[in-house]
């Protein structure tokens, strides 16, 4: 099997394959060691044979952005006024502790 993952992984690198004939797939084959199955998958360019001869399922991945928390919550322009309180706030406990 690692022979075959091998042969597609140098394959997948060099863009020049992706429009190749069978007849040169065929001949960058021939010194690899692949089963009948996964020959005739990677000639037929049957991609979904291929991924079920080799076990791989389909599969999803999502990206979801995580939620603000209170203490990141988006500025829409009061981000400021809040600043300014925080500062007003602060000058007067340094106040009343002198």
């Amino acid at each position: 099997m690692f022979d075959v993952i091998d042969f597609l992984e140098t394959v997948g690198q060099d863009a020049q394959w992706r429009h190749a004939d069978s007849d040169a797939l065929a001949r960058a084959l021939t010194g690899v060691q692949v089963d009948p199955e996964l020959r005739v998958a990677i000639l037929a360019r049957d991609e979904h044979g291929l991924q079920a001869l080799l076990g791989q399922g389909p599969f999803c991945c999502l990206i979801s952005p995580a939620k603000p928390s209170e203490e990141q919550e988006e500025c829409d322009g009061s981000c400021k006024e809040g600043e300014e309180k925080k500062d007003d706030k602060e000058k007067e406990k340094r106040k009343d502790g002198d």
